[in-house]
């Protein structure tokens, strides 16, 4: 069981990326799924989830309204679409899955996770 966070990349504020997060060995839709990201000298934050039934989406609030996560199920990934970039978005992002539905109150949580992948840089500079 494998994932795989793609899509970084260094771009001007303001600007836009997708980030993709693709699973090997197995599907995402019965998975909850988390995008994370680690800033240089901070700790890793919850930045978007949406459990396995989709039922339950948190978005972190500096993120509202700039970021959108949904799921592909024609390509098995589930991806953040990054609007509106600003310089203190850069880190390292991470994606997260668990096999089960999580509630609300757990789904922001790293430890509700069982699978994590290796992280794509962005970088928001000018």
């Amino acid at each position: 069981v494998q994932l795989q966070a793609s899509g970084g990349g260094l771009l001007q504020p303001g600007g836009s990326l997708r980030l993709s997060c693709t699973p090997s060995g197995f599907t995402l839709d019965y998975y909850t799924v988390g995008w994370f990201r680690q800033a240089p000298g901070k700790e890793r934050e919850a930045v978007s989830c949406v459990s396995s039934s989709s039922t339950n989406t948190y978005y972190r609030e500096s993120v509202k309204g700039r970021f959108t996560m949904s799921r592909d199920k024609a390509k098995n990934t589930v991806d953040l679409q990054m609007d509106g970039l600003k310089p203190e978005d850069t880190a390292v992002y991470y994606c997260a899955a668990a096999p089960r539905r999580i509630i609300l109150s757990a789904i922001r949580t790293q430890t509700s996770y069982d699978y994590w992948g290796q992280g794509t840089q962005v970088t928001v500079s000018s």
